[in-house]
């Protein structure tokens, strides 16, 4: 038996694949973990615990439950939450802890002195968008600044997939559906790091070489095969943003094929038939060479849910636990939560409106309300805050031909429902392992094992949501009721914030 190996590092937890050569299951395990947040704004990873202990805990588990020898295993890949940064020295030993994608705020001033120093002009013409919390290039330039030390002594940047390669193969490649989010150190018309002007910038040399997230980099190495229990000489490939091949998984490969993750937050991938450009989505090139996408993401989706059910259920662990219970509180209200409106935004708010500052609220509270109206306020916020993210796409002409939908939260029918019947689109959704499956495709694909163009035969969709036209004027009165909300109490939120930073 042939197999491949898939493991796919996510915010919450870490999930791993085996696959035979056509598609089919040989063992599935995951890891969960948390995020750190030492500080308001300040969303972390811990790479040694969460990182790496999780992907060898993970592959040991596979191995063993799937009964593989270690040398069927023809390949591996790996795939990690997107643009990260970490700081490692010549021998790959984390500096700090990892400095989390656009949940985490923190270089809010960095992207201001980045702006005034190149031009909005010069940014949109090497990254094709603006700079936002989901822009990697600011985030090294806030550890030029507040972490001189960490950052002088850095050998490398790298994100999450390019720290676990590098430990599996010794080498530091990043992929370039990566590279393309550390807008504006990575210049998409030459496909190259581009340092010039950017204030706080790294050395060329700390910034790792670039590669396809479908190429081979490596073998592992006989050090990481006692670590992991796999062979030594094993293929490991480039390596690939979880969102990315997580819509590969999803048969989301022809342009106007849209992949739409449930996870901690939602994340969008549209594929394009050339690189675009937009001040509100993120255009970057997709996993096998000449190909590109744009994506776009809301900064809390499943966190918000996890958030109110820890509020509610202290010490429910499993991300499914958390799912079936908001579910089951939420469907004991109906659509529009009895006039109870929530703003999802507990991290602030990428697209489309970028605000970093923003924050979660509830509006129409009244001692009639109850539990479940609260949970239902919680999961239509979500889907409100969504459906913003998909009316940005329709702003740029990029409407979507096809929605394919993912992730955990898809087990959650009343979020799913509330999402098509306020965004007005229908939605395929897909089942599998996700982005640990896509690691094993693009893993399959590298050593022959199947195709690019097969892929679809290994895609399980398993049904479909259509919006629900009886409830289309309730909910173009809430998605009205829900922009007012937040330009509303924006100013009053950065009244807050200064007073909760003053605390400190």
């Amino acid at each position: 038996m042939t197999v491949v190996l898939g493991v796919d590092i996510g915010t919450y937890e870490t999930k791993g694949v085996l696959l035979r050569a056509d598609g089919t299951v040989v063992a599935r395990a995951r890891r969960q973990h948390r995020v750190t947040v030492p500080r308001p704004g300040f969303v972390e990873h811990d790479p040694e615990t969460v990182w790496w202990a999780g992907f060898v805990e993970v592959t040991a588990r596979l191995l063993a439950e799937g009964d593989v020898d270690p040398a069927e295993v023809a390949a591996v890949a790996c795939s990690g939450i997107g643009p990260c940064v970490l700081p490692i020295d010549a021998s790959g030993r984390p500096l700090r802890t990892a400095i989390l994608y656009g949940v985490d705020t923190r270089a809010d001033a960095q992207i201001a002195a980045t702006v005034a120093a190149l031009g909005e002009d010069e940014i949109m013409a090497r990254s094709g968008t603006t700079l936002t919390s989901q822009s990697a290039g600011p985030k090294v330039s806030w550890l030029h600044d507040e972490e001189p030390e960490v950052f002088t002594t850095a050998a490398h940047f790298v994100t999450c997939q390019t720290f676990v390669t590098g430990r599996l193969t010794g080498k530091r490649v990043t992929d370039h559906a990566t590279a393309a989010y550390y807008h504006p150190l990575y210049d998409r018309r030459t496909g190259d790091w581009n340092l010039d002007g950017v204030p706080g910038a790294p050395r060329r040399d700390q910034l790792p070489d670039l590669g396809w997230s479908s190429d081979v980099v490596g073998e592992v190495t006989p050090t990481a095969a006692a670590a992991t229990g796999l062979r030594a000489g094993t293929p490991v490939l480039v390596g690939a943003p979880d969102a990315a091949v997580e819509a590969l998984s999803a048969g989301v490969r022809r342009p106007g094929d849209m992949m739409l993750m449930y996870g901690s937050s939602h994340f969008l991938i549209e594929v394009v038939d050339r690189p675009v450009s937009s001040a509100v989505l993120w255009p970057a090139p997709y996993v096998f060479r000449d190909s590109y996408i744009a994506a776009a993401g809301t900064a809390t989706a499943g966190s918000f849910t996890r958030w109110y059910v820890d509020i509610l259920a202290p010490g429910t662990e499993s991300i499914d636990e958390v799912f079936t219970e908001i579910a089951d509180l939420a469907a004991r209200s109906r659509p529009g939560a009895r006039g109870l409106l929530a703003l999802p935004h507990l991290s602030g708010e990428r697209t489309p409106l970028f605000d970093a500052g923003a924050r979660g609220g509830f509006l129409g509270l009244s001692l009639e309300h109850d539990r479940g109206d609260m949970a239902r306020a919680v999961l239509e916020g979500i889907a409100q805050s969504a459906a913003e993210a998909l009316r940005a796409y329709e702003a740029e002409s990029l409407a979507p031909s096809r929605i394919r939908a993912v992730g955990g939260g898809t087990k959650n029918a009343v979020w799913l429902q509330a999402i098509s019947d306020i965004s007005g689109y229908p939605q395929e959704v897909v089942g599998g392992s996700g982005a640990a499956q896509g690691d094993a495709m693009l893993a399959a694909c590298a050593v022959g094992m199947t195709r690019p163009d097969r892929l679809d035969d290994w895609v399980d969709v398993q049904r479909s949501v259509a919006p629900r036209t009886d409830l289309a004027p309730l909910y173009a009165r809430q998605s009205a009721a829900y922009r007012a909300f937040y330009r509303a109490t924006r100013d009053i939120v950065s009244d807050l914030n200064e007073l909760r930073n003053h605390d400190q």
